[in-house]
């Protein structure tokens, strides 16, 4: 079995203090991002957040008024999710997602392919249940943000793969069993006063990619 660095007290207790202190610039940027995508993938629906955590994405995906669901595999994540309140939560496992096809408007996997054991799996599951798009979020192993996640040493890092654009939007494209209308990327957190800015440069620290299906 895979390691699961998630599957720890300590972390689970103590994830959502990041985005309430240092991270809470981070955090509005990623959001700005991510809100571009989801946006152009048409108005607010159904949404699933595959690897919610503790469900800080899916929170934030219901006060914009989507009707969400997070799913996630570790059960000290999903407990301090359902603490917290808000959308609905289910156990599951990304490679063997609980739901009918086309279950979702939307499915968004934001900081969590990093860690699953079979991303292409959980990718092809995510666009098995959604209708018109996947929303991605990603560290960007070209970004200083990755090599100082890497350095640093933390159990959690060290089992995260990050990818690339370039590398994220091949995944997208091989895994998803859909007709595609298009793929788009974009960055954010990079260094000095570009932190805020969404740029088509490749080397901010956080990666936003949206997958488009085509009407079948």
């Amino acid at each position: 079995m895979s390691f699961n660095p998630f599957d720890d007290a300590a972390v689970a207790g103590g994830y959502e203090s990041w985005y309430e202190t240092e991270g809470a610039g981070a955090d509005q940027a990623e959001r700005r991002l991510l809100g571009r995508w989801l946006a152009k993938l048409g108005p607010p629906g159904t949404a699933i957040e595959i690897g919610c955590g503790t469900g800080h994405f899916t929170r934030w995906l219901a006060s914009l008024g989507w009707q969400a669901v997070g799913v996630d595999v570790a059960a000290l994540m999903l407990s301090e999710a359902t603490r917290r309140g808000g959308p609905a939560y289910v156990r599951a496992h990304s490679a063997g997602l609980p739901f009918a096809d086309a279950a979702f408007d939307v499915a968004l996997m934001i900081t969590s392919l990093e860690f699953m054991p079979d991303p292409a799996r959980a990718l092809c599951e995510a666009a098995r249940v959604a209708r018109r798009g996947v929303v991605l979020g990603v560290l960007n192993a070209w970004s200083v943000m990755g090599w100082q996640r890497k350095r640093s040493g933390l159990a959690v890092w060290q089992a995260a793969h990050f990818y690339t654009p370039f590398e994220l939007s091949r995944l997208a494209r091989e895994s998803c069993d859909r007709p595609i209308a298009g793929i788009e990327w974009a960055t954010t957190l990079l260094p000095g006063r570009l932190e805020q800015r969404i740029s088509r440069l490749p080397f901010g620290g956080f990666i936003g990619l949206r997958v488009a299906f085509s009407e079948i």
